[in-house]
């Protein structure tokens, strides 16, 4: 499938487009997020979450891998860049299957696990808060809410 590319100057225009995409997102939907550190992840889950009225501080699970905010939609936010090993049964797939949206930073690290058809996102830090954001849809679910969003 196509990447979608939209450009990003700032923390607040990658946040309007996490809640652009939240109001389409429905129950099993599975975002992964890919980029550097500082590259946008959490800024965008942010902005997922307000678009699911979320009501909590929402911050990245870096030493608890996974969180959950109810608004909605329930919403699983996962940061697996400290799993030690990508085999190591955690149950991300009771989460992938749920009645929620589960959103996976650094999710190529676990890459095995995770379900063939999702929507991945690469955050490019550019200049300054520049970002460029290339969704990347696997599957007909994923492609359907691309094309809503850049439509």
């Amino acid at each position: 499938m196509n990447p979608y590319t939209i450009n990003t100057n700032d923390e607040v225009q990658t946040s309007q487009l996490a809640e652009r995409l939240a109001v389409l997102l429905q129950p099993g939907d599975v975002i992964a997020l890919e980029g550097d550190l500082g590259a946008g992840k959490t800024t965008f889950t942010k902005g997922l979450a307000k678009g699911l009225e979320i009501k909590r501080t929402v911050n990245s699970p870096t030493f608890t891998i996974i969180k959950e905010y109810h608004g909605r939609l329930p919403l699983y936010h996962m940061d697996v860049y400290r799993v030690e090993n990508a085999f190591e049964d955690l149950g991300f797939d009771e989460y992938f299957e749920g009645d929620g949206v589960t959103v996976v930073e650094w999710a190529h690290l676990i890459e095995e696990q995770l379900p063939a058809e999702r929507l991945t996102i690469y955050f490019y830090h550019e200049e300054d808060n520049n970002r460029k954001i290339e969704l990347v849809p696997v599957g007909k679910r994923y492609e359907q809410l691309c094309k809503e969003i850049f439509s």
